[in-house]
């Protein structure tokens, strides 16, 4: 019988894939939790549920419903219990929640109200650390009276220099502090306190009777933002103790299994991001000094490869059951990997395939490891490994009958030498039946960052514009991160250098190949990627059609307008525009704009905080006062993630509005 012939995948799509995020393995090993995300179409409301396991062989099933978003599970150290956020009381107020793993209905357990960024369970289960983040008292008053309520803010008091955040908004007054909760009665208690200092990262030590965390104690922490430091403060409170480390940003603290030692990731000195963060120790009682586990290995401990499907949260330093060893997810060539690195260096990789691992989670045995996976053809499912015989099991499958009916077109990979002579990965989807005689359109998409990487993990945009019958082609050029600090450092306070200048070759490589016109090329990012195709239309005039995104256009104006804020200097000689305005104005892409002749559409969110919708209005007006073709898209009420994680319609006009300029200039 005939095969049926697949469809091309579609922006509606959107509405139809689940995401899975957050797997955890029970303590005993015998069930797997996750959470699994959808979204409602006609209210467009996003909701999430929580999925259970039963292992090693069991078939998933919902264990939470209703219209609501539950996240974040968290198995108590006896197995017996799942904490998890949800705001099933409260769309605007998450909660922590208490659910048997037997049956039974899930309980509230806190009834706080501002912001709960995370929680652990201490190691008898009786209690959970919370970083937690109050609301301002008079937001609270405001929310309680409908008058005040419908007036709205009157005006906004601000004295510090980070007052707001991308996604969040203006920040409240309060300070992240540590907050314990009694896991039986819900009772609260505040264990750090401050009015400058916040907490982050926080870890209970083995015993239950400290907790670890991450802190910056310098006299103004917004003016000195890399000047963080490890301190442990007893779980009852009380006076804090700084553990000596190197001078630079650190993160995610984690006690080994006796107690004695302290895993953290970070790397030495300030203001130079290009460097790869790294995986350090150091003794938990202060006495001795840090050392560096992974120095000797030119990789950059992070999860991040670029998605628009979901995030990709960073696990914190997890010790081996003897605490010989710690697994860490590095970011690597495209991947995502999960590695293990011994006390004194030696690192292997536990699972390299590729594709991007996410959070992962071991039984208190470490015989059993769940972990999220995802990759070129598929966002992500579960999976479940034997660490001992290193076989697998794929836990979930979730998207399986609509990918079954989607042609995605294919992809392949390449390695090409870049304007030095360096190495470059990049890849080409060719569209859906394709035909290798034909010519095609095609769209350079530039990822952001700039200190991130595109690689082999699904990206629902690459597939929509090839399925309107592009090539799409993407690479990572010299200034992100995951092929080694000289990649990374290579356009530092140089940004439209060396990686411009890898692009073009890209570009040259692709226009050579034979189904390839090039009088037909466009080119798109985002973010920094925005930054790129702004520099590219005031540099060259070889391709039909741009479409700006979130960009960057002026540096000069963008100084203290982000919520970076002025820390976006350290990337540009780390001195302020007023004491080198050349410098930042030789790297605007808004200096070369009188150069433009490429059609180009401006796409903007305007509750974006990371890159103010200034940049881009900036580009539009430039572009019509020169006569340039263009067109202004803004999305209201988005912020700078709209692509990743913004109102499901928006996303979709947004994706319709990339096509259509495409579809009318190639």
């Amino acid at each position: 019988m005939p095969t049926e012939k697949r469809r091309s995948l579609t922006a509606h799509d959107l509405y139809l894939f689940h995401v899975v995020s957050q797997p955890q393995i029970s303590p005993r090993g015998d069930l797997a939790v996750y959470c699994e995300h959808s979204v409602d179409e006609k209210p467009e409301k996003k909701y999430a549920h929580l999925w259970a396991v039963s292992l090693p062989d069991g078939e998933p099933r919902q264990i939470t419903y209703g219209k609501e978003s539950d996240t974040v599970p968290r198995f108590s150290p006896d197995g017996k219990m799942i904490a998890f956020l949800s705001n099933r009381e409260d769309e605007k107020q998450l909660q922590i929640y208490l659910l048997p793993t037997d049956g039974g209905e899930a309980r509230c357990l806190t009834d706080l109200k501002g912001t709960i960024e995370t929680f652990s369970w201490s190691s008898d289960g009786a209690h959970l650390l919370l970083q937690f983040r109050a609301k301002d008292p008079e937001e609270i008053e405001r929310e309680e009276d409908e008058a005040k309520k419908k007036l709205g803010t009157v005006c906004r008091e601000i004295t510090r220099v980070f007052y707001k955040e991308d996604g969040v908004g203006y920040l409240p007054h309060a300070r992240r502090h540590l907050w314990v909760v009694d896991a039986k009665t819900g009772k609260t208690r505040q264990i750090t306190e401050g009015n400058v200092f916040d907490e982050w990262d926080a870890a209970w030590s083995p015993d239950g009777k400290e907790i670890v965390f991450c802190s910056n104690h310098a006299d103004d922490p917004d003016l000195d933002p890399d000047a963080i430091d490890l301190f442990v403060v007893a779980a009852s409170g009380g006076e804090m103790r700084r553990i000596d480390t190197p001078v630079g940003p650190k993160s995610n603290p984690s006690f080994s299994p006796d107690g004695s030692t302290i895993a953290y990731y970070g790397h030495e000195g300030k203001g130079e991001g290009w460097k790869n963060t790294r995986l350090w120790v150091v003794p938990a009682s202060g006495e001795g000094a840090a050392r560096c586990i992974t120095c000797a290995h030119d990789f950059d401990i992070s999860p991040w490869t670029i998605n628009d499907m979901g995030s990709l949260p960073q696990v914190a330093p997890t010790w081996s059951k003897n605490g010989d060893a710690i697994y860490f997810q590095v970011a690597y060539h495209g991947n995502t990997v999960l590695r293990r690195a011994t006390l004194d260096g030696v690192v292997s990789d536990v699972i390299d395939r590729d594709g991007v691992v996410g959070v992962f989670s071991f039984d208190r045995e470490q015989e059993w490891l769940v972990y999220s996976h995802g990759d070129m053809k598929d966002p992500g499912q579960v999976f479940l490994r034997d660490i001992a015989g290193g076989n697998e099991r794929q836990l979930t499958r979730v998207n399986a009958d609509l990918l079954d009916e989607i042609d995605l077109g294919e992809i392949e990979e390449v390695w090409f030498k870049g304007a030095d002579k360096n190495d470059v990965q990049g890849w080409i989807i060719t569209p859906p039946g394709f035909d290798p005689g034909k010519k095609y359109p095609s769209v350079l998409e530039i990822h952001g960052g700039p200190l991130v990487q595109y690689g082999n993990f699904f990206m629902h945009e690459f597939y929509y514009l090839a399925a309107q019958g592009n090539v799409v082609y993407f690479c990572n050029p010299r200034g992100g991160q995951g092929y080694g600090e000289a990649h990374s450092k290579a356009i530092w306070n140089d940004w439209g250098g060396a990686d411009y200048d890898d692009l073009m070759v890209w570009v040259d490589y692709v226009a050579n190949r034979s189904y390839i016109d090039p009088k037909r090329m466009g080119v798109t990012g985002g973010s920094y990627g925005g930054y790129m195709t702004n520099w590219i239309i005031g540099h060259t005039d070889r391709f039909s059609a741009a479409v700006t995104q979130r960009s960057v256009s002026n540096l000069i104006s963008m100084y203290g307008s982000s919520d970076f804020n002025w820390a976006f200097q350290e990337e540009f000689g780390n001195i302020p525009p007023w004491e080198d305005m050349e410098n930042y104005w030789r790297q605007s892409p808004i200096r070369y704009i009188g150069n433009a002749k490429t059609p180009t559409l401006v796409i903007h969110s305007e509750n974006d905080m990371r890159c103010p919708i200034e940049q881009g209005e900036q580009v539009f007006v430039a572009l019509k006062r020169l006569g340039v073709d263009t067109k202004m898209v803004r999305f209201p009420d988005e912020p700078h993630g709209l692509s990743r994680g913004g109102r499901t319609d928006r996303r979709i006009a947004r994706l319709e509005q990339i096509s259509s300029w495409f579809q009318l200039h190639l």
